[in-house]
């Protein structure tokens, strides 16, 4: 232990003193002339309007520039870290109309330059400047048209830098989306200003993310719904560069989008419901839809599993359960500890649900999201399938891994049935746990199992199964203990289970970005003494 403590302190102090000399280095006049080469040529390509609506929310394009006041601003250091990089990224382009004066624009942009020619490591990294170069050159009619030409060297010079620092830093990026971003940057760059080098990096680093961050089936590695859509919309916005521009796209971007958006497809387009799995929020895609409909994207899935989810639907009902196992801990951030956790819908409502993610990672209520009490799934002795460990950037991964041990689907008209076994508590309790949903269409009668099957070493444990609600769902208790009511605005359920007692607690719920509120959630408790338990219940529409 003495030793290993001795070479982590040895580690860390090395790896600061390179850090240090690093820093130095980027600073230096070496490193600002080395970045600072650049060609004459002029920007040439200027993405069509509209072609970046997959990946901004702006509508109606509301503000004008002339309405504010950018005096001295990139001063200003009163404002915090996410808002200094806001600022800095100058996405907030995207909001001002056209009415809005190009010289001022202008103005504002040729002030920045000044204040920031050099390399900056509070806005030059990866993410905030590859914004800003998607920023200036996809608003080019209000940041370069009609301007005077010593700022059109001015402004071309300074792109062509900060893109000469992106092809030198952004392998040392760890977070895999700012890769993605600075790789559309390059791309972009290497289309406007016509120059190989740039996009044969941009197009080459393209395809290393896809083979990173994609399994063979088209799915996040991460196992979260919200990452694959952010990496599709990128891998859109950059053959529509490609197409907009008269390039050829690449073969295995075209196969990559066609698998993307059959996820998509599956997960979201033929529901329109938000699931709570493993870092994913309550999110709309309405607008993404409508940009993929007026390009032409058409994307259609005939599968019911992918990415480790299992997703059966009729006309009023959707079910999805996670039977897929755990990441490699590299793609873990928002990873959560909800193996055999289920949502169901009816008609738009959501029956049952998780309770969502908490994605800042340096609060508290990150961990709490990350438990298995937070997902309606078996818990063990208030533990959790996975732990935890925070790194020293603050976020969380897995330590540790669990493997499923079995799946079995069926899917009819008139009967569906998910089957699977994870052995997240077989190291520590030596216990196994089963599921089984079946659930009866024309019934609307949703059946479960929940099995306990001990190993050997076996010793007794307290077990629970959770089923969280969202905010505001009515539910009462009947006096023998063993009925659960729970009314929606447009239906009525009951739940039931034989032989064990069912009890509602207070608990939180995530589902919105980064805000929790209070839920509630009712469970069945019991303890595990023979070889094999097994509990059932039961849960249909009155």
């Amino acid at each position: 232990m003495v030793l290993k403590n001795s070479l982590n302190m040895v580690s860390e102090f090395f790896f600061l003193i390179l850090h240090k000399f690093r820093n130095f280095y980027l600073n230096s006049s070496i490193y600002n002339k080395r970045i600072s080469k650049t060609d004459d040529n002029t920007l040439n390509y200027k993405p069509s309007a509209g072609i970046l609506n997959c990946i901004i929310k702006y509508k109606n394009k509301p503000y004008n520039i002339d309405d504010y006041s950018f005096n001295s601003v990139w001063k200003n250091k009163n404002i915090n870290k996410n808002e200094y990089r806001k600022l800095h990224s100058f996405f907030w382009l995207f909001a001002l109309n056209l009415k809005s004066s190009k010289k001022v624009t202008q103005s504002v942009l040729s002030n920045w330059i000044d204040e920031n020619i050099n390399y900056n490591p509070m806005n030059w990294e990866v993410d905030t400047l590859s914004k800003r170069v998607i920023a200036w050159i996809s608003n080019s009619k209000l940041t370069y048209e009609e301007s005077e030409e010593d700022y059109k060297i001015k402004f071309n010079f300074i792109i062509k830098k900060q893109v000469n620092h992106l092809l030198n830093e952004i392998d040392r990026s760890e977070i895999i989306s700012d890769k993605m971003i600075g790789c559309t940057a390059i791309i972009l760059s290497g289309l406007s200003y016509q120059d190989e080098k740039y996009l044969n990096y941009g197009l080459n680093l393209l395809k290393k993310i896809c083979i990173s961050v994609f399994d063979g089936n088209g799915f996040t590695k991460s196992r979260n719904f919200r990452q694959l859509v952010f990496y599709f919309k990128y891998l859109i916005l950059i053959r529509e560069f490609l197409k907009d521009s008269q390039t050829n796209v690449p073969e295995y971007l075209d196969e990559k989008i066609f698998y993307a958006g059959q996820a998509y497809n599956l997960i979201w387009q033929t529901t329109k419901n938000s699931y709570l799995f493993n870092g994913n929020h309550e999110d709309n895609y309405d607008e993404l839809d409508s940009y993929l409909e007026q390009k032409g994207y058409k994307f259609k899935s005939n599968n019911f599993e992918i990415g480790g989810y299992t997703l059966l639907k009729n006309k009023n009902v959707s079910l999805m359960m996670d039977v897929g196992p755990s990441p490699e801990r590299k793609f873990s951030n928002n990873f959560q500890s909800g193996a055999l956790s289920f949502e169901m819908f009816y008609n738009k409502e959501k029956i049952i649900s998780n309770s969502g993610f908490f994605q800042a990672s340096t609060h508290q209520l990150n961990k709490i999201s990350r438990s298995s009490a937070s997902h309606s799934t078996l818990v063990i002795d208030n533990s959790s399938i996975c732990k935890f460990k925070k790194g020293n950037g603050g976020d969380y991964t897995l330590e540790g891994s669990f493997k499923i041990l079995s799946k079995n689907v069926t899917y009819k008209k008139d009967f569906w049935s998910v089957k699977a076994a994870h052995n997240g508590y077989q190291k520590k309790y030596n216990i196994i746990h089963q599921r089984e949903l079946e659930f009866y269409p024309e019934k609307n009668l949703l059946k479960g199992k929940d099995s306990l099957v001990r190993k050997k070493n076996f010793r007794e444990v307290n077990f629970d199964i959770r089923f969280h609600l969202k905010p505001g769902t009515k539910i009462t208790k009947t006096q023998n203990q063993s009925i659960i009511l729970i009314e929606f605005e447009n239906s009525g359920w009951k739940f039931f289970s034989e032989n064990y007692l069912i009890d509602i607690e207070t608990g939180l719920y995530f589902g919105n970005k980064n805000k929790f509120s209070e839920n509630q959630n009712f469970y069945i408790s019991g303890n595990i003494k023979n070889d094999k338990e097994t509990v059932n219940w039961e849960l249909v529409k009155i």
